[in-house]
């Protein structure tokens, strides 16, 4: 792991991040129905993590050298809440598996600190995944 190989996909986080911080944004906005104020305070619950998490991959591409992305991941629209909660559902399960994958690129690379909080973020997006399929388990189809 080269350290453009490692900047590189630490961009590739940083969109994941910044389209999140969009969806759950865009979503809280977009619930409807009579759990609509719980559901919209859900989805902006999340945000701050995913700030944070946009912030420190931000400052680490700096730290290395690179300039940090300004392009967020597309994020998709599905009609519902059903579908806007199973769409949550796979961009943290995308998240959890890249940043599975980068903590084993920031060990190989050896930034052991690196490797520590990207960890910490593999716990956050599991939790993230976790709550949702928990809102999803008894939802009305």
């Amino acid at each position: 792991m080269t350290k453009q190989e490692l900047i590189d996909k630490l961009n590739e986080d940083l969109a994941d991040e910044l389209g999140a911080i969009i969806q759950y944004v865009v979503y809280s906005a977009r619930a409807t129905g009579p759990f609509r104020p719980q559901l919209s305070q859900f989805f902006l619950a999340e945000v701050a993590d995913e700030q944070a998490h946009a912030q420190f991959l931000a400052n680490k591409i700096c730290s290395l050298g690179g300039t940090p992305t300004t392009t967020p991941r597309p994020v998709p629209l599905p009609d519902g809440n059903r579908a806007m909660l199973e769409e949550v559902v796979a961009a943290e399960r995308r998240a959890t598996a890249s940043y599975v994958q980068r903590a084993q690129d920031a060990e190989a690379y050896g930034d052991k600190g690196l490797m520590v909080q990207i960890e910490d973020f593999i716990r956050d997006e599991s939790s993230h995944v976790e709550e949702t399929e928990r809102i999803l388990r008894d939802w009305p189809l």
